[in-house]
């Protein structure tokens, strides 16, 4: 953890941001056995970690807690490099906050409002009028600063980002419902039968005072989940507190399962207007590694597909997502695919609607998932002929 020995930058309106980053995302299988889900890959060179980061730092935060607890080691020394998202300067810094022992002994995070109320104190020495609590694990490019706007604007006590899915879908998550000025009358928690469309994004803006207070008194409750969702947003309404809708307009997706995370993943191809990592306005900065540029042999046949750096094709690859290292050897043919850090596609094999774990390999001329199958997460090296 790193500790700032400079008094903090009292700015008007100063908003420290804490990203919820220890979740096992079980969902996910194989690619979670070792890793957090904040730390699994995405889109070609980055982390899931990264879009959250990168959006603190484009929108003009400078103290950011990640507050980690599974399989938290890769995660811990990835985020701590703060000079990638330019949060290396002084008054600003990523701050890694694992569960840690104190007076009262050693406890894990119970939920995500305990995981906050584990470090009031952290959130005390900056003395922000308002804390962003975020969600480490989704793909999305948002301007917290407008959202930040919208709270002050309307003196709203909280602040919940919410974005319109289709009435069929909304009964998967929690649903805010509004009135004609957006301020929100009613959570509910994935409705059988929705009053409206508005889902919670995850994104939270609170007064830091009067969250503090929710929590120290959700701590005491021997009957709560020390959840948001469950605990600190029903409770927030039921006491009379101003809660406001922040209506965001544009990508976002949860990608906690194989199915999800593979979508999200062929969006970067069929959705790129929505979902543009070339946005020069709007960067996702991530780890650079050291390795060639890619290579696209004689005899290769490639179309409608994102290849990053150090790949070697000379098979055929089409709409699909290679990652740093990837090599199709020559007679291979890769489609409607995502091939994590250094799979090797062997000559002759056959992989359709695959996601694969990084540093496998398919070996020769074998055929791995089907055109028109459920998506296949290939996670153990396939032997060949």
């Amino acid at each position: 953890m790193k500790v700032s020995v400079e008094e903090p930058n009292m700015r008007q309106n100063n908003m420290v941001a804490m990203i919820l980053a220890g979740g096992r995302g079980s969902r996910l299988y194989d690619l979670t056995n070792k890793v957090a889900k904040p730390a699994v890959y995405f889109g070609g060179k980055y982390r899931i970690i990264d879009f959250p980061l990168s959006n603190c730092a484009n929108s003009g935060i400078d103290v950011v807690g990640v507050l980690t607890q599974y399989e938290s080691v890769l995660l811990n020394s990835y985020v701590a490099k703060a000079s990638l998202w330019g949060l290396d300067a002084k008054d600003s810094g990523i701050y890694v906050l694992p569960p840690r022992e104190k007076i009262e002994g050693f406890g894990l995070y119970r939920g995500t409002a305990d995981a906050i109320t584990q470090n009031i104190d952290f959130i005390d020495y900056y003395d922000p009028e308002t804390v962003l609590i975020l969600s480490g694990d989704h793909i999305y490019k948002m301007d917290y600063s407008k959202m930040l706007e919208c709270h002050t604007d309307n003196k709203a006590d909280a602040t919940i980002a919410v974005l319109e899915v289709p009435l069929k879908e909304a009964s998967r998550f929690g649903i805010m419902n509004t009135d004609a000025t957006d301020r929100i009358i009613e959570f509910e928690e994935k409705p059988k039968q929705p009053k409206s469309n508005l889902a919670s994004m995850g994104i939270y803006i609170f007064d830091w005072k009067k969250l503090r207070k929710a929590l120290l008194d959700d701590v005491k409750n021997p009957d709560s989940n020390h959840d948001f969702g469950k605990d600190i947003i029903p409770g927030f309404l039921n006491g009379g507190q101003h809660l406001q809708a922040y209506r965001f307009k544009g990508y976002w997706k949860d990608v906690g399962t194989i199915d999800s995370l593979w979508e999200s993943n062929m969006d970067l191809l069929y959705r790129s207007e929505e979902l543009n990592l070339h946005d020069s306005a709007w960067k996702i900065y991530t780890e650079d590694v050291t390795v060639p540029a890619q290579f696209i042999g004689p005899k290769a046949h490639v179309s409608n597909a994102y290849i990053n750096q150090g790949c070697v094709v000379n098979g055929t690859v089409k709409n699909s997502v290679l990652f740093t290292g990837v090599v199709v050897e020559e007679g291979a043919e890769v489609s409607d695919s995502v091939l994590m850090p250094y799979t090797v596609v062997k000559a002759g094999a056959k992989v359709q609607r695959v996601l694969t774990d990084d540093h496998i390999t398919i070996g020769a001329k074998q055929t791995v998932g089907q055109p028109d199958g459920e998506i296949l997460l290939v996670a153990k090296n396939v032997k060949g002929d």
